[in-house]
């Protein structure tokens, strides 16, 4: 297997367990990147584009790293946040006035970053022409009923968590999330990642390949929560209206190295790569409130969880913030180190707890900074 890219010497065991994620761990193409200080100390991708493998993942492709888009999606709001033209503590209404009806008039801003709005699913069923028509949808979450009073318990907004978020944003910048976020965030960063990706970039994007289908009982269990959605595995993922459209919680585009120069900014106060986007009383919004996720386990912050599954490997007393996208994909923050790394990759594995391709390489990252 052939490994590209570079790794700051510490890390040659990382090296050799991204490899082993290809000949041990049904990786089929992958890439890996951290930042320690703001300046890149690893840098890994190998492996293939397709289910064939025929065509080799390059230095520039870039993969649906799915439910990672949300905290390019958190970003974006915290990024309103911090220039004071949106409020935490506000009510949605005062943005957002048609959303208050039915039960849902008091909700507050940080609920929705938060998880705790009470939408965690869609109370109509929906079509994936649905899901890419944003007016459709947010005619949608107007119209329903929060299944329990915001603030009251928090669960999972898989999928709503990007249209409940991202109308804040369209309503308060006058554009829509990612043309937001490619303005004010990925653009000053020279990130390469897109939350509704252009057709120019498709010829060098990644299929995603299902290599482990989800488990019935977790298929269950999210069923519960989330009840009846169009699927977003492959094929459906590899068309070209899931990749136009803008779904801010689930189809990002990119590579570990655009999704760690994003979130660089957030683990190292708000500034990365000699752009300021940030003041770091704006980061520690991140843990101004705490919550326990329901059925997830993870203690979950405003727009990023703060422990759980994908952050134990980290040393104890680390402060850390992190996501995870279904299949594998994560992207980690170690605000103690000053420190980020993800992982992203097109073989999904739907067994999350079992999978350990990422958290392997977190392992490592620690054992090289030792």
């Amino acid at each position: 297997m052939e490994i590209h890219g570079w790794c700051d010497e510490r890390f040659g065991a990382l090296r050799e367990c991204f490899e082993r994620n290809f000949t041990d761990r049904s990786d089929v193409g992958a890439s890996f990147a951290a930042t320690l200080e703001g300046e890149y100390v690893v840098d890994l991708w190998g492996g293939h584009l397709d289910a064939a493998r025929t065509s080799p993942w390059q230095e520039d492709t870039i993969v649906c790293a799915f439910s990672v888009t949300k905290t390019m999606t958190a970003l974006a709001a915290l990024v309103l946040v911090d220039r004071g033209e949106l409020r935490l503590t506000d009510r949605v209404t005062r943005y957002w006035p048609e959303y208050g009806q039915h039960g849902k008039e008091a909700t507050e801003v940080r609920q929705f970053l938060a998880h705790t709005a009470g939408v965690p699913a869609f109370a109509e069923r929906l079509s994936h022409a649905d899901l890419y028509d944003w007016d459709r949808i947010i005619g949608v979450l107007e119209r329903q009923s929060p299944r329990w009073p915001p603030g009251e318990r928090c669960v999972y907004h898989g999928l709503t968590y990007g249209f409940l978020v991202g109308e804040i944003v369209r309503r308060v910048a006058g554009m829509s999330l990612g043309a937001f976020f490619a303005e004010h965030v990925a653009t000053p960063l020279r990130a390469d990642y897109h939350i509704g990706l252009d057709a120019a970039h498709f010829d060098r994007t990644g299929d995603m390949v299902l290599v482990t289908p989800m488990p019935e009982r977790l298929a269950r269990e999210l069923h519960r929560y989330h009840g009846a959605v169009p699927d977003m595995v492959p094929p459906t993922t590899n068309t070209s209206d899931f990749r136009r459209a803008e779904l801010p919680a689930v189809n990002g585009h990119g590579n570990a190295r655009s999704v760690v120069r994003v979130q660089t900014v957030v683990a190292n106060g708000g500034t990365a790569f000699g752009v300021k986007l940030l003041a770091p009383a704006t980061v520690e919004q991140i843990f101004s409130e705490e919550h326990v996720l329901e059925a997830m386990g993870a203690r979950q912050g405003v727009g990023y969880a703060l422990s759980g599954l994908f952050a134990r490997q980290m040393p104890k007393g680390v402060r850390s913030s992190y996501w995870f996208g279904a299949g594998g994909s994560t992207v980690l923050l170690d605000h103690t180190n000053r420190a980020c790394m993800s992982y992203v990759m097109n073989g999904m594995d739907l067994n999350m707890p079992r999978d350990r391709r990422a958290s392997s390489l977190t392992r490592a990252f620690y054992e090289g900074l030792r």
